[in-house]
């Protein structure tokens, strides 16, 4: 009999440890999918758990993610573990026995009828953007055995879809494990899935930006940066970088980001980025950025205890952010005046360029005249990378306004 052996993903390694709500979001061709049918078929196997697996609307099980299941057990060699049935899965003998999977539609469901699944260990919601405030409502409640656990995988939609109220809110429930995951995460990505995105990114950046990096449907004139690309190139020797750092602890991450500049175009070469990183994590952070302490860098200046340390400890021509009232702004505007082309390697900015969006009014959909305080930490840093820039180019400006003359005649 064939041992199981399933490759996991980095990114998906913190979903294997026990949790009563494990989550996985993000754009198409990331894995997500994958990862849960893998862990669903190991459950089965390791510890003769019953799984149910559901949707919010099931008409056939061709809906279901029976057919991946299926998928998985024959490239795993796995069928003496399993007996495939017309509707269900169940655990042979000799992988424990008892064991079943079986597939759900939750809007087949009512309080009454929901009580059949209060027995099962492992509910995975796939789709789970499309599932109602209504169904998550009987769910939660009815799996209920001591260490029972709730996955959800889900292409985002809006932000006040229920699952993302749940797990990407301001309130997660405790005992919550999510993780973001894209297609570069995948390692395993079909070339005919990289031409697909290639197409969108070039073809359309808000598809690209909802469907292969898992962001919010938008408003197409809410978004900021449209001056953009994803490119691989080796920088030049030679090339004047500038560094932009932003500074972050519990939530918001710590970002460092190296760019320069060639004629218009903006490159951006490498990226430092960690959430809940302790000043003292800082330099390593900042030093996995080729060359940073032979470098000016410009930092947020709300932190002036944070570029002293920064100063104290092998980063002495880090200085801080010169700030005034229409400073960001300005900033972004002046990032929307080049070209901008980005290394692969610098996944959060393209997430962020991708994302960054005015606000837009919940009632009406008018874009309004303001930019939102999300998606933008590599955006600060790259403002404050170029700071200097915009400064003397703002000078020079000012300088070079043609002068009006008015015709004065003297009789």
């Amino acid at each position: 009999m064939s041992a199981l052996r399933i490759e996991t993903p980095e990114v998906f390694e913190p979903l294997l440890a026990a949790a009563r709500y494990k989550g996985a979001w993000g754009g198409r061709g990331s894995g997500k999918s994958h990862f849960f049918a893998g862990l669903a078929l190991e459950d089965a196997i390791t510890a003769r758990r019953d799984i149910v697996c559901v949707r919010e609307i099931q008409r056939t099980l061709d809906q279901s993610v029976k057919k991946l299941l299926e998928v998985k057990i024959s490239d795993h060699n796995l069928g003496g573990y399993f007996d495939v049935q017309d509707r269900k899965i169940v655990t042979r003998p000799v992988g424990g026995g008892n064991g079943v999977i079986i597939f759900e539609g939750m809007q087949d469901h009512n309080a009454d009828s929901i009580k059949s699944l209060e027995g099962y260990d492992r509910a995975w919601v796939e789709e789970a953007q499309s599932l109602s405030q209504r169904s998550l409502d009987l769910l939660r409640p009815t799996i209920r055995k001591p260490d029972s656990e709730l996955w959800f995988s889900w292409n985002p939609r809006h932000e006040t879809d229920p699952v993302d109220v749940l797990l990407r809110g301001e309130n997660p429930p405790p005992g919550s494990v999510i993780v973001k995951a894209n297609y570069l995460d995948n390692p395993w990505l079909p070339q005919v899935l990289k031409d697909e995105l290639a197409y969108d990114q070039k073809r359309d950046p808000d598809k690209f930006a909802h469907v292969w990096l898992g962001g919010y449907q938008k408003n197409s004139q809410a978004r900021v940066f449209r001056n953009w690309k994803v490119e691989s190139f080796e920088s030049p020797r030679g090339a004047t970088f500038r560094l932009g750092a932003d500074w972050g602890f519990s939530v918001d991450p710590s970002v460092l980001v190296r760019c320069y500049l060639d004629g218009r175009i903006l490159y951006v070469d490498y990226e430092a980025w960690m959430v809940g990183c302790e000043i003292d994590q800082l330099p390593d952070l900042f030093r996995t950025v080729p060359d940073a302490e032979k470098w000016f860098i410009t930092a947020d200046s709300a932190r002036p205890e944070t570029i002293s340390y920064m100063q104290r400890h092998g980063f002495p021509r880090l200085s801080a952010a010169i700030k005034g009232p229409k400073s960001l702004e300005e900033g972004v505007e002046f990032l929307k005046s080049f070209d901008i082309v980005v290394h692969p390697r610098c996944r959060h900015v393209i997430d962020e360029l991708a994302n960054y969006s005015y606000e837009v009014d919940r009632l009406t959909g008018v874009v309004l005249p303001r930019l939102a305080d999300r998606d933008n930490h590599t955006i600060d840093a790259l403002r404050y990378a170029c700071e200097g820039l915009r400064r003397n180019s703002t000078s020079e400006k000012e300088w070079t306004k043609p002068i009006k003359l008015k015709n004065r005649y003297v009789v």
